[in-house]
């Protein structure tokens, strides 16, 4: 017989608690060993679909599905529970990055509308984002993940009675099992396909972690005992299987992070199972294991989870925002990621204090009134009601002014625009004649050259992203130049073009090649890149700067490769910017108009040294001619 469904399910705490600590520490500290920590948000969608469903399986609300009385209650229920934290993050958050200002606001107002209807994965989807990027100033990117399970608890309680129609449980389990492989299947068909971020955030591909919750409700665990699953021998399978469910999610953190089916849905499908495997285990009749695994620390960040969940990537942009003059480019200082976990789990702490657990247990209402009350009691009561009154008139306020003062566009993304704008007029219309440089008068810049090296009609230049943002100043500096860049380039994309163009006998006799600022490089490719330029040609390599941990090895692989060898140089980009960082956007990569000028100022002065250095070749080869030649006189004359 059924026993009663019992009102708190052990274990569900510590899970929560491993779930947000593996996000968090996968956000906040990049470099970790935690590779694919994002895993964490498919324990939450398992937890979601099996709670929610074992709730809607009750005896007392069986019988009302589907009625409007119990819908309402239903929704009712959750809105209590899920919109205050969200609320206060979003306006709170939305205030905090008024008052920072920058690339932090862009596209602010659909960000909010994405929280504020639930379709936060859609609308991000519609906007052409990525998840995996680094360089996004999305402030409420980690909104995704609680539109799709908000989207489930919609529809969810619709669907569920045309289930219940199904008279078999068997049958009930396996439709859902189908429903879920189904859904993985189609992560897996988008991620090859090269839809990654579609396939991540589309409720239709990343359903099945909720799908193997509601399985798992239907299978009735948590509230159908049997005598053999009282047994010492199946309480002990139990607690084996629990242990290796964390195992599972613990690994499916650890695996490396692939742009593929490996990843999405491998990974996520191994914490999926893994977390189905610790519930089971958890809720299984007189076993130890749930209990255990909500020891007091993790039962109180548990607790708090959804809180600092909901904090945690706000506050990490907004803090290295407000620490690196507005860039969101999220490369991670230990100081940075330190104070944001320490805010992050003392807003959370104050949120479930003062404002989600008064409206969960009273009520929206009744919470208000008790403000209301608090006004006219003791003065500690009457300093907590009007922080809390001051806390929500000014985030109100200024969530209204972040709305209306935000940009489209990323200071980075202008520039890049400029840049494409440039070299489309540059193929519409005739080159214009040489400029001097724009630093000149710059302080710290240095001096314009006289004239530049070359007209640019003998170079073509290959780049990424900086050298796209670079082009207005290298088609004034070069005007016959021709240059191909591209958004996100690799060093492995440029072996491709460059030997491209030299088959198609395209390749000018300076080959400028900059792209080093997207990831390491390997040595292959400089070999393959030099083989097509051949030795005939000279190289100019640009090295990077940006706030990437791989910048530095790129930059000392692409010296050690130039030392090596005669007619390739480095154009050293890098020193050139370091001291004028102000001319960067606000990520810290891209030039702006006076940056660009500094990019062809590095090109222009590689140009001069790799003249120099063909000079002092050649030099050289005809000393050791020379010497040769007279050597083998020598040899003759004795001969003789």
């Amino acid at each position: 017989m059924p026993s009663p469904r019992p009102a708190r399910y052990s274990g569900l705490d510590g899970l929560r608690a491993i779930a947000v600590t593996l996000v968090v520490i996968y956000h906040l500290f990049p470099g970790s060993i935690l590779r694919s920590g994002f895993v964490g948000v498919d324990v939450f969608f398992v937890v979601s679909g099996f709670l929610i469903t074992s709730l809607l399986l009750q005896p007392s609300a069986v019988g009302r599905l589907g009625s409007r009385e119990s819908l309402v209650d239903f929704w009712t229920r959750r809105a209590r529970r899920l919109l205050p934290a969200l609320g206060l993050v979003v306006t709170v958050c939305a205030t905090a990055a008024w008052l920072i200002g920058g690339d932090v606001l862009v596209d602010l107002g659909r960000q909010v509308l994405g929280a504020a209807t639930f379709s936060y994965n859609w609308v991000a989807l519609g906007a052409g984002s990525n998840y995996f990027t680094a360089t996004s100033p999305e402030l409420f990117r980690n909104l995704w993940s609680l539109a799709v399970e908000e989207q489930f608890y919609v529809l969810w309680p619709l669907l569920l009675p045309l289930l219940l129609l199904i008279p078999r449980t068997w049958a009930r389990i396996a439709l859902v099992l189908i429903a879920a492989a189904g859904s993985a299947w189609w992560m897996a068909q988008l991620s090859s396909g090269g839809a990654v971020t579609r396939g991540y955030y589309g409720t239709d591909s990343h359903a099945f972690g909720i799908l193997l919750g509601v399985a798992l409700a239907f299978a009735g665990i948590g509230h159908i005992e049997r005598e053999w699953m009282r047994r010492p021998s199946a309480r002990r399978a139990a607690t084996a299987l629990g242990g290796a469910g964390l195992a599972a999610i613990v690994a499916s953190a650890l695996l490396p992070e692939t742009a593929d089916a490996a990843s999405f849905p491998g990974s996520l499908l191994l914490a999926s199972l893994g977390t189905v495997a610790v519930i089971a285990a958890s809720a299984w009749p007189l076993a130890r294991f749930g209990t255990r695994l909500d020891i007091a620390p993790l039962r109180w960040i548990g607790d708090r989870s959804y809180g600092i969940y909901l904090w945690h990537w706000p506050v990490l942009v907004l803090v290295v925002a407000a620490t690196s003059g507005g860039s969101v480019d999220l490369h991670v200082p230990p100081i940075a990621a330190v104070v944001t976990l320490l805010l992050t789990l003392l807003f959370a702490a104050l949120s479930y204090r003062y404002i989600e657990m008064p409206i969960r247990r009273r009520g929206l209402r009744a919470s208000v009134r008790s403000l209301v009350r608090a006004f006219g009691g003791r003065p500690a009561r009457r300093f907590v009601a009007l922080t809390i009154s001051a806390v929500v008139v000014v985030s109100v306020a200024g969530t209204v002014a972040s709305i209306t003062t935000a940009p489209t566009e990323s200071s980075a993304a202008a520039t890049i625009r400029a840049g494409q704008k440039a070299l489309e007029e540059a193929t519409a219309t005739p080159s214009p004649a040489p400029t001097e440089s724009l630093t000149g008068g710059l302080p710290g810049a240095p001096s314009p050259a006289p004239a530049p090296a070359s007209d640019g009609s003998d170079m073509i230049a290959i780049g990424d992203s900086v050298m796209l943002a670079s082009a207005p100043a290298l088609l004034a500096r070069f005007p016959g130049i021709a240059v191909d860049a591209e958004v996100s380039r690799s060093m492995w994309t440029g072996t491709d073009i460059v030997a491209g163009l030299a088959s198609a006998g395209e390749l000018r006799e300076t080959v400028v090649v900059g792209l080093g600022t997207n990831g390491a490089i390997e040595q292959e490719a400089l070999d393959r890149i030099a083989a097509s330029v051949s030795p005939k040609r000279d190289l100019i390599l640009v090295n990077a700067y940006a706030p990437r941990d791989w910048i530095p090895g790129v930059n000392e692989q692409l010296a050690a490769f130039a030392d090596a060898r005669v007619g390739v140089v480095v154009a050293d980009w890098s020193t050139a910017i370091a001291a004028r960082t102000d001319l960067l956007a606000e990520d810290l990569v891209h030039p702006g108009d006076s940056g660009g000028e500094l990019f062809a100022d590095a090109v222009d002065k590689a140009l001069r040294d790799v003249t120099i250095e063909r000079r002092e070749a050649q030099k050289r080869e005809k000393a050791a001619a020379s010497l040769l030649h007279d050597v083998r006189t020598a040899l003759n004359q004795l001969a003789g």
